[in-house]
């Protein structure tokens, strides 16, 4: 008799068992078919006179159109925020900052729905990450650094803490609304004033904020929205009217703003690439970390900076933990982000999804044994099979390169020694898992690895009293808890 497969096992499962489909309505969600720029407290016309196209990856149909900003427009948000800074916010009560920061957040919370919606539609991600993690999170934020902005005296002790003056923030679009939050609401508590760009493609979360915004009565100029791509971005950054510069993106242009920045006074945040590495020892609850190495790479279509892209498996289990996971991905659903079954949804865009199939050419062309789970993808939209790799080598591009994508590397190793060294040599050190049931090795392992957020028995978990941010090429500084506001002040001795 001829045996069954694993993968045929499978298959059979899921053919037996299909969800029946349960989208998400969105018949109660609002959109406008044009955006402006939220400048000084209300939405207007670019003066470039261009706009750009919002586009839903996972059936290519148009969203809305939204401004592009130019220098001019540039110029305007940010001497906007310098009016605002000077005549209101700066001089404004600590206490009554707060009480804004805090109406934000409710408002955030009340418009949930609507807004994790508009998320997953404009971003691809599924609804359940979008509802359960990314609009919670980001409102845990507001309400978190609400309650800083009439204490800064005790984030510096000993010294006097105050604004530095204008914010100029460019978000990334793997989590746009959790981005926004986490540099509005420190650079807010603070005494700061903002002008912030969100990621072309997924630029109406920020605009839906620019609506709370302005229905929280926050005073007009003190968050600017403003929309574009790369250019626009630029005149921020090099604007001499702006203090601060916080950015969330790619290694290659931060890398170039951190180059623009020398020999000026702006202080700066860095938030960039990463390959996580996820270590698994033979000691490990392998279910568990299983389950983690799928939370943290494929549900999220590995669209994270953390994402747990690099996986290193102890000799003695690897066998095992290569075969789970193959199993465990056969489950995974490939679909409508909308629908609350998804487990994996679009890829956010065309130019992406062109970047991960190249990488999985080079993969294949540089030897490693390529496995892709086999879903039926949609006919229209912008699709990615989640990925495996095995037999790769350190040197391997997709071992070493941050592909943003659902594909995983697996490689073994014999001791302790030999996985923190592997774990290391990496240019990025963004963060990383280890999964063992001692806890001696938990602290030996993590103390020993190059990363700025490492999880032990579990995977990305995030929390706004906690910093996030990275060594080597993933940057400097960090966002979140105390250290993330303390890039928006200055100090002075009492």
């Amino acid at each position: 008799m001829a045996r069954t497969s694993k993968k045929q096992t499978a298959l059979k499962f899921r053919g037996e068992w299909e969800y029946a489909p349960a989208p998400e309505s969105k018949d109660h969600i609002r959109l406008e078919k044009k955006y402006g720029l939220f400048i000084n407290g209300k939405f207007s016309e670019p003066r470039s006179g261009k706009y750009f196209d919002s586009v839903n990856p996972a059936d290519e149909t148009l969203l809305a159109s939204v401004a592009e900003a130019g220098a001019e427009d540039v110029d305007l948000a940010v001497t906007a925020a310098r009016s605002a800074y000077e005549k209101t916010w700066s001089k404004m009560p600590a206490r009554e900052r707060g009480k804004y920061i805090y109406r934000i957040a409710r408002l955030m919370q009340e418009r949930a729905r609507e807004l994790a919606i508009i998320e997953s539609m404009d971003g691809g991600k599924p609804i359940r990450e979008s509802r359960d993690i990314d609009i919670p999170l980001a409102a845990a934020h507001f309400f978190y650094y609400a309650g800083w902005a009439d204490k800064l005296e005790y984030a510096v002790p000993g010294r006097t803490a105050g604004p530095l003056g204008v914010a100029g923030q460019i978000i990334p679009w793997n989590f746009p609304l959790l981005m926004a939050a986490w540099k509005i609401a420190p650079a807010l508590a603070a005494g700061n004033t903002v002008v912030i760009k969100p990621a072309e493609t997924t630029p109406l979360t920020a605009l839906k904020l620019a609506e709370i915004i302005r229905d929280a009565d926050l005073p007009s100029g003190v968050v600017n929205i403003i929309t574009g791509a790369g250019s626009t971005g630029s005149a921020l950054v090099n604007h001499p009217g702006i203090q601060k510069v916080a950015f969330t993106g790619s290694t290659e242009v931060g890398k170039m703003i951190q180059k623009t920045l020398a020999g000026t006074d702006k202080k700066y945040t860095l938030e960039l690439g990463g390959k996580a590495a996820n270590i698994i020892f033979e000691d490990a609850a392998i279910d568990q970390a299983v389950e983690g190495i799928i939370n943290g790479i494929f549900f999220n279509q590995g669209h994270v900076c953390c994402a747990g892209s690099r996986l290193f498996v102890q000799e003695p289990v690897a066998a095992k933990v290569i075969r789970k996971l193959k199993d465990r991905m056969e489950t995974l659903l490939v679909g409508d982000p909308l629908d609350k079954n998804t487990d994996v949804g679009a890829i956010n865009s065309k130019a992406q999804l062109d970047k991960i199939h190249k990488y999985l050419k080079i993969g294949v062309n540089e030897g490693g044994e390529m496995y892709q789970t086999s879903c039926k993808l949609p006919s229209r939209g912008f699709w990615c099979r989640p990925t495996l790799f095995t037999d790769v080598s350190q040197s391997s591009r997709i071992v070493q390169e941050e592909i943003f994508g659902p594909v995983l590397s697996v490689q073994t190793f014999r001791t302790v020694e030999e996985a923190i060294e592997k774990a290391n040599n990496i240019p990025y050190g963004l963060s990383g898992g280890v999964w063992t049931d001692k806890g001696s090795k938990i602290f030996r392992v993590t103390s020993q690895i190059r990363a700025g957020v490492i999880w032990a028995n579990t995977y990305n978990k995030f929390d706004p009293v906690s910093p996030f941010g990275g060594y080597k090429e993933s940057g400097m500084g960090r966002e979140g808890g105390l250290h993330g506001l303390l890039p928006y002040i200055q100090t002075y001795s009492n």
